[in-house]
């Protein structure tokens, strides 16, 4: 309930798998869509695995409407603790931030008509970063 009353108390939660993906479909309520949120399984070292936290989303999969920006976020969080690439991570987040500022949607974060596909958001947060 906290995580949903008070989401800023947290920075980091550690949870076992199962505990977690719980906890990840109610933090998606924060954000608008599973489709935002990026995740990090980390162990000793600076390995980790890095992934959306909605998985492959097999049920979508190969139509162009899933929403990259979990995995994009991913990858800057690959960067930042895998790689040590602090400012490239944080550009990519930038980019990221700055593609939704401008209004650019997918259908899970309510397009409507002129909801961008999976290619065309991606494209979308490239141009924002190459502009950086």
């Amino acid at each position: 309930m906290r995580l949903v009353t008070n989401p800023k108390s947290f920075d980091v939660m550690v949870t076992e798998n199962m505990f977690g993906d719980i906890l990840s479909d109610e933090a998606a309520v924060l954000t608008g869509s599973l489709g935002m949120l990026p995740s990090a399984s980390l162990g000793e070292g600076s390995l980790g695995l890095y992934e959306p936290i909605h998985g492959s989303a097999p049920d979508i999969a190969g139509k162009g409407s899933a929403n990259p920006l979990g995995t994009i976020l991913s990858a800057a969080m690959l960067l930042r603790h895998s790689l040590g690439l602090e400012r490239e991570a944080a550009a990519v987040e930038a980019a990221v931030e700055r593609t939704l500022a401008g209004g650019a949607r997918t259908a899970d974060l309510g397009g409507g008509e002129k909801s961008l596909g999976t290619g065309a958001m991606g494209q979308a947060v490239l141009r924002q970063l190459d502009a950086d």
